[in-house]
């Protein structure tokens, strides 16, 4: 079984839609996408610099908008199952069927926006920590104030608070961590520190009507399949201020038989996750077009077995 999956925030780099916007009709997209959320992709795309693609309101759309080009570059496929980390979450939306692409990046964008505005009212940020045993970890965050706001699996989790408490963590780390590194976000996202986008959120998911899910769509919150497309947009509300559990949606992914998964532009994280907690399960990230000929291989063998 297939399941196909899109990155979460942190994953965009400079100039990473270039290649993907000279593919036959590209350009078109992301220019008529740009007019309708009133941002200019392709230039953020391919000409912003770290800084400028960090901001949270220019991160976010980028990343929905680079899932969904390079998604549309396979072609029509047809996986078992769909997810997305944090962000990452609208982009599975659309390729489930609940949003379409222009509902998913006025979505998208509108989250940005109210993040980037909560994130401003405190200096807040993330770092992932690396090794150490997750219990004796989570446990020393909340010690220190911090929250673990990405729980990923493969042992490795994100924290997340204010400067001054990630200051903290990488002088007093969790038994067994070996480094704390800071992620290239702009906010303590997941936390209570973003309550106050979710309202916001809420007000404009209001004005979206979405579809029931065509596949199986695997939510951040539990892990859990879900059945309905207004609980789907519901959780996509909530879930800015909760925990991300991509671990529990990895055990889902097991537990529905998966054997392959794909994961979207700007692919890596998500794929380098699956190899340590879903051995044997094959992987293939997203980079650039060419990637697009394996991925189309891996889809074909595997989509036959959903």
């Amino acid at each position: 079984m297939l399941v196909l999956v899109a990155p979460g925030q942190g994953a965009q780099t400079p100039g990473f839609l270039t290649d993907w916007l000279a593919l036959p009709g590209a350009a078109d997209r992301v220019a008529a996408w740009s007019d309708a959320i009133g941002l200019d992709l392709a230039h953020y795309g391919t000409k912003a610099d770290a800084d400028e693609i960090r901001d949270t309101a220019v991160a976010q759309p980028l990343l929905v908008a680079a899932g969904l080009l390079s998604a549309a570059a396979l072609g029509d496929i047809a996986p078992g199952a769909v997810a997305g980390h944090s962000v990452g979450e609208i982009t599975a939306a659309a390729f489930a069927g609940v949003l379409d692409d222009t509902a998913a990046l006025t979505l998208v964008r509108r989250r940005g926006l109210a993040m980037a505005e909560a994130a401003a009212v405190t200096e807040t940020g993330m770092s992932a920590l690396l090794g150490g045993d997750p219990e004796v970890s989570v446990a020393h965050l909340e010690k220190l104030g911090l929250t673990p706001a990405n729980v990923n699996g493969a042992g490795q989790i994100v924290a997340a608070g204010t400067m001054e408490q990630l200051a903290a963590l990488n002088e007093d780390k969790p038994e067994g961590v070996r480094k704390v590194v800071p992620l290239k976000v702009a906010g303590a996202f997941h936390t209570r520190h973003m309550a106050p986008a979710v309202d916001k959120l809420a007000e404009a998911a209001s004005a979206l009507t979405p579809a029931d899910p065509k596949v199986t769509y695997v939510s951040n919150k539990d892990g859990q399949a879900v059945a309905t497309g207004a609980e789907v947009l519901d959780r996509l509300v909530g879930q800015v201020a909760n925990p991300v559990r991509w671990d529990l949606c990895m055990e889902t992914f097991g537990k529905l038989g998966v054997t392959a998964i794909v994961e979207v532009c700007p692919g890596g994280t998500l794929t380098g996750l699956a190899k340590r907690a879903l051995p044997g399960v094959k992987t293939l990230a997203l980079k650039t077009p060419a990637d697009l000929d394996a991925a189309r291989e891996l889809v074909a063998e595997h989509a036959q077995q959903a």
